[in-house]
């Protein structure tokens, strides 16, 4: 059944209550895309569900993208396929159609995760590979003791490794995809090192889960962050990382291939099934 919310997208799309995220400040990065493509291991014909405006497609030779709000299939650029106006619920192709598939920054919009991922399965004979956040490491990053009311939004809006991992079945495996320090995609912990950058509020409205909280945590925030900045409480707890090259926090990358194929899990990977 095709479920829409009013804005025509599927399940909790943030582009239309929210409005269009500032390009600038949202994207691809090199590090995070060649991290997709890895996973994606050579996979020729690939299905981008949730695909937006095509971030991140250039990590598949060959895309067939599926959007479901007319926005966002009108941001994409000219260069790019033509997304196909459909849900992952209920995807129109036919069983072992696509050698990979990639959900990206998605699956928690979704209105039914657990039927969108086995039909990504579905239509899929090779590796589902699905950038996401694992929700119990959300409330790990700096940030919450600032703001603990957008990483609990966070927290609460994706589906856990647990669920992910029954829908997909066969053998999986999760890994933290590492950031870079100057990290181009702006989601909250592309900005570890660089705290200032959360007290644009562009910064802050290109990641949705700042949508789902009121002005009064807003301006808390800001205050507070400014605050420990000028005085130096931030560096003295967290200045640290400031240098460090990549961050390893809750953006992960769920990989799972068909029961019968191997995947083998490397050292980086923290969890498998």
């Amino acid at each position: 059944m095709d479920v829409r919310s009013l804005d025509d997208s599927a399940g909790e799309v943030d582009q239309g209550p929210v409005g269009p995220r500032p390009a600038h400040h949202r994207r691809p990065d090199p590090d995070i895309a060649r991290f997709i493509a890895d996973a994606l291991g050579g996979a020729r014909r690939v299905i981008n569900v949730g695909a937006g405006s095509g971030s991140y497609e250039t990590a598949a030779r060959a895309v067939t993208a599926v959007e479901p709000s007319s926005s966002m299939r009108a941001r994409r650029s000219v260069g790019l396929p033509r997304a196909v106006d459909a849900i992952a619920e209920d995807l129109p192709f036919a069983d072992g159609e696509f050698d990979g598939a990639m959900t990206l920054f998605s699956v928690h919009q979704w209105s039914d995760v657990e039927t969108g991922l086995r039909e990504l399965r579905r239509v899929t004979r090779g590796p589902v590979v699905v950038l996401t956040c694992d929700p119990d490491r959300v409330r790990n990053f700096w940030l919450y003791g600032y703001a603990p009311e957008v990483l609990d939004t966070e927290a609460r809006r994706h589906p856990s490794v647990a669920t992910m991992a029954a829908a997909l079945g066969g053998r999986g495996s999760v890994r933290a995809v590492p950031i870079p320090l100057d990290c181009t995609d702006g989601f909250n912990e592309a900005y570890y090192g660089r705290p200032e950058m959360l007290l644009d509020p562009a910064a802050r409205q290109a990641c949705s889960a700042w949508s789902f909280v009121d002005d009064g945590v807003r301006e808390r925030f800001t205050t507070r962050l400014r605050a420990d900045l000028d005085s130096g409480a931030w560096d003295e707890r967290f200045g640290h990382l400031r240098g460090r090259p990549h961050y390893e926090g809750s953006l992960v990358l769920v990989r799972a291939v068909p029961e019968g194929e191997a995947e083998v899990p490397g050292p980086e990977c923290y969890s498998s099934w």
